[in-house]
């Protein structure tokens, strides 16, 4: 049977993948996030996700089997991609931002195996409700928006500021599960596995 990788750092990625039961490893894979200049925020998340993928499949290049599976998810602003805050100041004025307003979160997979590769990206719609200037500072002092993209966790205390989402749930904490299993199950990767 194929071994699967996942060409993530992300914690949430790896316990997406153990909450549907696929058995895999996990290594980081570094690769240039930089957004290139008149690139949308659909071609940077694509782009981006590839070059994890083959940036994976190099480094388990000695295994004829293998499976690897990368992601990449991007938090977007009337088309504008909001990365991961800096310092309290810019994660304050992403919240601002987000606050009482909807935005979309894109999330791109790709699987590969030898010569195949398989892309695929989900689209959702998140509407969040006003914020006051003490729930942003009290959310930045909770540690919580340092490493996120767009400066909130929808898995973890900023749910609280979510009305609804138009989409994936999933896609919007890095991998989207429905999509994620079809694709696997196309190159002989199974969930509901005994991990």
């Amino acid at each position: 049977m194929a071994s699967l990788y996942l060409a993530s750092a992300s914690p949430r990625r790896s316990a997406l993948l153990s909450q549907i039961g696929v058995a895999h490893r996990q290594f980081a894979c570094d690769v240039d996030e930089q957004v290139l200049p008149g690139e949308s925020a659909e071609a940077y998340v694509e782009r981006v996700t590839l070059a994890k993928v083959a940036a994976g499949q190099q480094r388990v290049a000695a295994e004829t089997a293998a499976v690897v599976l990368a992601a990449d998810t991007v938090v977007v602003l009337d088309g504008r991609i909001l990365g991961k805050p800096v310092d309290q100041k810019q994660a304050a004025e992403l919240l601002r931002s987000l606050s009482g307003r909807e935005h979309q979160v894109l999330t791109a997979v790709a699987v590969a195996s030898g010569e195949r590769c398989e892309l695929l990206r989900v689209d959702t719609t998140v509407f969040f409700r006003s914020l006051s200037e003490a729930e942003i500072a009290a959310y930045w002092a909770t540690g919580e928006p340092a490493d996120k993209a767009g400066g909130y966790g929808i898995q973890g205390l900023a749910a609280v500021f979510v009305q609804r989402i138009e989409g994936s749930y999933s896609a919007v904490v890095g991998l989207p599960l429905l999509e994620t299993a079809d694709l696997l199950a196309d190159f002989g990767i199974a969930n509901w596995q005994p991990l």
